[in-house]
């Protein structure tokens, strides 16, 4: 492979050829080879007709002496002795074809994009004018742009379906790209396809695009669509949300978003003015950076399946209405209401949440998923069973799930909005809500019953201060005529005032 492991520059990379061994397939014997260019290699197999074929070729055009391939033998073919000999003699045969057309040896970077020239040159524009979604590989990727640094021809093989061009132009107006990479060796080689970088920027139109399984860091370009696209995804690829959101953030100690600055030192970014949808889950990321400030028109970020611990920066985005944090880190929510105040959908599934204090001011939340987390109490619904919007509710593998009558005690926290919520994802029965109407009920003449009792205790509390206050004056004025009464220290008064109200 000429260009995955290229020499210095206009240097032809050292190629090699060995065979390893051989495995008797069905009648016949292949010849396992294995192909080395620069730090690349791969492995083929083939059977001695292939050689053969191969070589009355080269003979007729007269470009080998006809005597330097092992001869056919007919009778023990397949014998260990006559197949280990074969196997020395093959190759041999093979390093002088190496040695005698060095340049014959395929160029796979221009192999490669020639094979995706002639596919666009035949369905390229069928492609475009149905809307479809076009899939490309990371190595396919990494081909055109070494191809493109390189400057050599763009129809290396003079045929013009080939040519580089049939490609430029169907990324120039392509709407819809997923980029699906591997992990581990490609096909026999040893090429890693998610360590191989690329560039993006021969796409203008993009509108959406989705990537998986490469690294986020080798991937140039991508923010030359930023004008355009209207939802990213990036999976399995990312540690980071910056590295994909503001890569060249590296390059400064500072910087902001466009327009937010007049700091002529700071670096000044430009947002992702279209961006509507982000999907970064199933990655490696530990923090909401301060990225998401170049984002200001995200409606739905899903962060899932990841390793983030504390809900920050979200503040930032007016117009979030969509947050997927589940199966993350988090352990605590205090505070969160001031930096997610608008959503609508939350979903926190899979967290370490015992409390759900925090949540008791998204007043505009509708739909809220805390499955498989550790809640444990139903006084803890409190804190979102006064939410004027919240329609459903997912509490399942959480502890107080196995609380007997779990699902009423928890409908019952919302009081005269019961029948309208959904209760993991089970609509709420008629006998269901004549049980919450009792545990209402009950729960309001314990109520009554608690404030009768803080009154009645209230009553003689008052007859004592009021007795002692009388007598404290009457003390005063007898011992003191002359003198204005002093007022009654302020820790007295506060003591007072806390027992009038029935506290301890």
């Amino acid at each position: 492979m000429e260009a995955l492991g290229p020499g210095e520059e206009g240097e032809e990379p050292p190629k090699g050829v060995r065979i390893l061994g051989s495995e008797l397939v069905e009648t016949y014997t292949v010849y396992i080879i294995q192909v080395t260019v620069g730090t690349h290699e791969w492995i083929v197999k083939h059977r001695y007709s292939d050689f053969y074929d191969l070589h009355e070729k080269l003979v007729l055009e007269k470009k080998i002496d006809k005597n330097i391939l092992p001869p056919k033998k007919i009778i023990g073919k397949n014998s260990k002795s006559l197949v280990e000999k074969r196997q020395k003699e093959l190759e041999v045969y093979l390093q002088t074809l190496l040695a005698t057309f060095p340049l014959a040896a395929p160029k796979e970077i221009i192999g490669i994009t020639a094979a995706l020239a002639e596919e666009l040159f035949h369905k390229g524009e069928q492609l475009l004018m149905a809307g479809e979604v076009f899939n490309i590989k990371p190595l396919q990727l990494y081909a055109v742009t070494q191809q493109l640094r390189q400057g050599k021809p763009t129809c290396a093989n003079g045929d013009a379906r080939t040519d580089l061009g049939h490609i430029l132009d169907f990324t120039c107006r392509l709407k819809y790209l997923k980029i699906t990479g591997t992990r581990g060796p490609v096909g026999s080689s040893n090429i890693q396809e998610h360590l191989l970088p690329f560039d993006l920027s021969i796409f203008k139109s993009l509108h959406q695009i989705q990537i998986n399984h490469c690294g986020a860091k080798l991937i140039n370009g991508l923010t030359s669509s930023k004008h355009t696209l209207a939802t990213l995804s990036v999976q399995f690829s990312a540690t980071s949300m910056m590295e994909v959101l503001v890569p060249e953030a590296y390059e400064f100690d500072h910087w902001e978003p466009e327009g937010t600055s007049s700091n002529p030192v700071t670096a000044v970014i430009p947002t992702w003015r279209t961006l509507t949808t982000l999907d970064m889950s199933h990655n490696s990321i530990a923090q909401i950076d301060n990225s998401v400030k170049l984002m200001p028109k995200i409606e739905f970020l899903d962060l899932s399946h990841n390793d983030v611990s504390l809900v920050e920066n979200l503040q930032h985005l007016y117009n979030l209405i969509h947050l997927d944090l589940s199966y993350n880190k988090l352990s605590t929510l205090e505070g969160i209401h001031t930096k997610i105040g608008n959503i609508k959908t939350l979903n926190l599934a899979g967290n370490h949440l015992e409390r759900l204090s925090g949540l008791n001011k998204l007043y505009s939340l509708v739909n809220l998923d805390l499955s498989n987390n550790k809640v444990d109490q139903i006084d803890e619904i409190r804190n979102i069973g006064g939410l004027p919007c919240l329609e459903k509710l997912v509490l399942s593998n959480n502890p107080l799930s196995i609380i007997p009558d779990y699902r009423t005690k928890v409908l019952a926290q919302f009081g005269d909005r019961a029948s309208e919520v959904c209760l993991d994802n089970t609509i709420t029965t008629e006998k269901e809500l004549d049980t919450v109407e009792v545990l209402k009920a009950i729960q309001k003449a314990k109520d009554v019953k608690y404030k009768m009792s803080n009154s009645d205790k209230k009553i003689p509390e008052d007859s004592k201060l009021s007795a002692a206050s009388s007598k404290s004056n009457c003390s005063s004025l007898s011992v003191h005529p002359s003198s204005p009464p002093l007022p009654c220290p302020a820790s007295s008064s506060q003591e007072n005032d806390r027992h009038g109200f029935g506290y301890p």
